[in-house]
């Protein structure tokens, strides 16, 4: 989207050097700028990845308002986050840095408005890897058993996870290219392995669903009586896959041309994962041949027995395989964007031992110690799952609720500053204000919703941990701000000599 399809009364800025600018914003570039345009697309698509979101939480979405709430709040949630997408892939051209949104709610509201943020965002990164990593290592488990009689136990389901965990993090620290080429090949495998389901979905059974039981049917299996409210709980399953997308302007500084090309690699991000999860999910609803036995299967994972039931046990395995590959290629991509936020808040002094988290490895130009802190919280945040059936699904909530509100609070203040806010090279010029605001609504309401208890009657097994991780978060937040508050902040323009030493000591 150009600046002449976009056209508005705001000026962008004249198009500049991406290390120049870099410096004009405060940084001395210390990463390797490697990654090209499809490269920044594909990390962000990986992240979102329709092969890990959808699949996981398809059981969720069974019983949280059934194939109408999944199919029409796919539809609709998508829209939304599209609208999120554009507007924060507006400031994302003003801002390139691998800070992201911290960064620009730094800029444009002050350097609270950037601590909060960041500590938000920081917290949804890493509940991403988390709720990543372990849907794999279920989904494992799933073909485990399929192939070998494996039965997994919530112990041999973690010991997997640990190891989905040490491989993204070796794989990680080879540097930006191998990432950048393993996303690209990320995104033909997503694509070909929905197409490959749905269409061997489509052909192979005898028996599908009518299209009045997929766009219609209505489940609840939550306990609360309130339709409306099942329905909003339900819409977790396509907000939750629509997270991640904001890698695309964490891996900028690592990007050329990024000022455009991080920004049109959210947009393109939403848009095709929009598509192409439509087609997974219908594909998986129409295929279902036995509805509680797909809830109550013997593997764990309700796609799995759609596969198994409808495909038979060599197609439901070859095709499990093709989504743990998926899976393992999203994880992979979420590990080198949480690295590059707890690089760039590291430094600006914002996390306890700073000096350590910063530091860039002089052979492959890759945070190294970013790198191994982001699956060493995400490990300890995955530890409930050995003890309570439904600690995944706090994993996924606090990554939704960590991730989600940090979107919408640059685009909020990037509202609130008018022509103050000076537009990158790629801008949605006067249609800003409308999707901006649209978006942010959307957030401050999926905020509320994602909040709310999933389960009636609430219990300790039942109660949604969202909102405790959320106040946690922001309760050590605030305590750290008034230790840290005097080194953290961003740079001036052009930087400063301490905060140019510090970067240049880092390269080790």
């Amino acid at each position: 989207m150009s600046r002449t399809l976009w056209a508005g009364p705001e000026r962008p800025s004249p198009p500049t050097d991406e290390e120049e600018r870099l410096r004009e914003l405060g940084y001395q570039p210390v990463l390797a700028r490697r990654m090209g345009g499809f490269g920044n697309f594909a990390i962000s698509f990986s992240v979102i990845s329709v092969l890990s979101g959808c699949m996981t939480l398809y059981g969720f979405g069974l019983g949280t308002g059934g194939p109408a709430v999944m199919m029409w709040g796919w539809a609709g949630v998508g829209l939304f986050v599209l609208c999120v997408g554009l507007a924060l892939a507006e400031v994302t051209s003003a801002y390139p840095t691998s800070g992201a949104l911290y960064y620009m709610a730094d800029r444009l509201g002050g350097r609270r408005w950037g601590w909060y943020t960041g500590w938000l965002n920081l917290l949804g990164l890493l509940g991403a890897i988390a709720g990543i990593d372990y849907g794999a290592a279920l989904f494992t488990g799933a073909f485990l058993n399929l192939r070998f009689g494996f039965e997994p136990t919530p112990g041999s389901t973690f010991v997997i996870f640990l190891c989905i965990l040490l491989l993204h993090a070796v794989l990680n620290l080879f540097g930006v290219r191998l990432v950048s080429i393993l996303n690209s090949i990320s995104v033909w495998w997503h694509l070909t392995g929905v197409a490959v389901i749905v269409g061997a979905l489509a052909i192979v059974p005898d028996h599908h669903q009518s299209a009045e039981f997929v766009f219609t049917e209505f489940v609840n299996d939550t306990g609360w009586a309130n339709p409306f409210y099942v329905a909003a709980v339900g819409l977790l399953l396509a907000q939750y896959t629509f997270s991640g997308y904001d890698a695309s302007a964490h891996l900028s500084e690592e990007t050329s041309n990024a000022s455009v090309t991080a920004a049109k690699g959210i947009v393109r991000a939403i848009w095709v994962s929009w598509l192409a999860g439509f087609a997974l999910l219908a594909g998986l609803t129409f295929a279902i041949q036995d509805y509680a036995g797909t809830q109550n299967s013997a593997t764990g994972v309700p796609p799995a027995q759609i596969l198994l039931d409808a495909l038979g046990s060599g197609g439901a395995t070859a095709l499990l395989l093709v989504v743990i590959v998926a899976q393992l290629f999203c994880g992979n991509a979420e590990v080198a964007a949480a690295s590059r936020m707890v690089f760039a808040f590291s430094r600006d002094n914002a996390l306890p031992g700073s000096a350590l988290w910063r530091k860039v490895s002089a052979r492959t130009q890759t945070p190294v110690p970013a790198v191994w802190l982001s699956v060493a919280v995400a490990a300890l945040l995955a530890v409930p799952s050995l003890y309570s059936a439904t600690a995944y699904g706090a994993v996924t909530a606090i990554n939704v609720i960590g991730i989600t509100p940090a979107y919408a609070i640059p685009i909020y203040l990037r509202l609130r500053a008018g022509n103050r806010f000076r537009p990158g090279p790629w801008s949605l010029g006067r249609w800003s204000r409308p999707i901006g605001w649209t978006a942010v609504v959307w957030v401050a309401l999926v905020t509320v919703l994602f909040c709310l208890p999933q389960k009636s009657p609430v219990t300790i097994d039942s109660m949604n941990y969202a909102v405790i991780a959320l106040a946690t978060v922001l309760v050590l937040a605030t305590a750290w701000w008034y230790v840290a508050r005097r080194s953290y902040g961003t740079p001036a323009a052009y930087g400063n000599a301490r905060e140019q030493a510090e970067i240049s000591e880092g390269i080790v």
